[in-house]
């Protein structure tokens, strides 16, 4: 504020001066007028630009220059159906929002960025097929032979530092997905211990509340379930059994004299009138044979030996 007070001062004190002068006498006519200045004027020397132009202008062949002036290329199947496409989402999208300004087809911004890309791209693909028509009419190939080496812009130095960062960042990229998998495999096998953990439980629940019931009579005396889900073997039973024919006749007569398979078997094995008159099986002992005595008796008897004749010789 206090700048453009100063400047207002600054123009009243010099329109103040002015006025005194003018009052004087001083100011004369003729200083102060307006001079009036000319505006530059434009003029178009076409003899003096050609004469530049032809001393700037290089008269070099085509094939230094490759400029092509061609049409359009004529418009592709798929590029119509695409801008087909991109004309009813543009509608449909036009028509779902009232917010947006409506536009028609023709004067659509998008539609026209769209049509406009399309025609650089037709634009394009026709220079190119002029283009490769010249170069093969003047003989000149098109595609770079397959033992041709260039020149590289960069050092050896420089490709090598290259190479050391990409095979880096590739080590890296190697590293993080090794780390990501581990902790992957470490979250699917501490989710499958938690799921074995609970079936266990559940299982052990199930087998808990089974025992409850049997207990209290309310099922069955059927104990499979305490089985560890293993297969019922076959049992062996006499019929399939090999028997060896000696143990086969000791059998025999067992169950002749004891009985065998169902039947009363109480006081079986008692005797009877019959049966304790019945001395047909009866064999009398046979008398021991005289063998050769122990060590023991031995001993006994030359102890008693000697004694007999100390007592002999203290008679004599």
């Amino acid at each position: 504020m206090s700048e453009t007070s100063e400047s207002n001062s600054e123009y009243n004190s010099s329109d103040e001066e002015l006025q005194d002068a003018f009052a004087k006498g001083l100011l004369k006519s003729g200083l102060n007028v307006a001079i009036e200045t000319s505006g530059k004027q434009s003029k178009n020397y076409v003899n003096h630009m050609k004469q530049k132009l032809d001393e700037i202008k290089l008269n070099l062949p085509w094939i230094e220059r490759l400029d092509v002036v061609n049409a359009l290329a004529p418009l592709t199947p798929e590029l119509a159906l695409q801008m087909q496409e991109q004309e009813v989402r543009r509608a449909k999208q036009l028509r779902g929002n009232r917010k947006l300004p409506q536009y028609k087809p023709s004067g659509d911004p998008v539609l026209n960025d769209f049509r406009r890309e399309n025609t650089f791209h037709r634009q394009a693909q026709g220079a190119v097929m002029a283009g490769i028509n010249r170069l093969k009419m003047l003989g000149t190939s098109i595609s770079r032979p397959d033992d041709y080496f260039a020149e590289m812009a960069k050092s050896d130095e420089h490709m090598q530092k290259v190479r050391e960062n990409l095979m880096k960042k590739r080590v890296m990229t190697q590293r993080s997905e090794k780390l990501r998998q581990l902790r992957q495999q470490k979250k699917v096998s501490k989710q499958m211990e938690v799921e074995t953990t609970l079936k266990k439980h559940v299982e052990k629940r199930k087998s808990m509340e089974e025992v409850k019931k049997y207990r209290k009579d309310k099922i069955s005396k059927d104990l499979d379930f305490l089985d560890d889900k293993k297969k019922p073997q076959a049992k062996i039973t006499h019929v399939n059994r090999k028997i060896n024919p000696k143990a086969q006749l000791k059998m025999q007569m067992k169950a002749a004299e004891f009985g065998y398979g169902r039947g009363k078997k109480r006081r079986s094995k008692w005797n009877t009138r019959s049966s304790s008159a019945d001395v047909s099986e009866y064999r009398r002992p046979e008398k021991p044979k005289e063998g050769r005595r122990g060590k023991g008796k031995q001993r006994q008897d030359s102890w008693n030996a000697n004694e007999s004749k100390e007592e002999v010789v203290k008679d004599l």
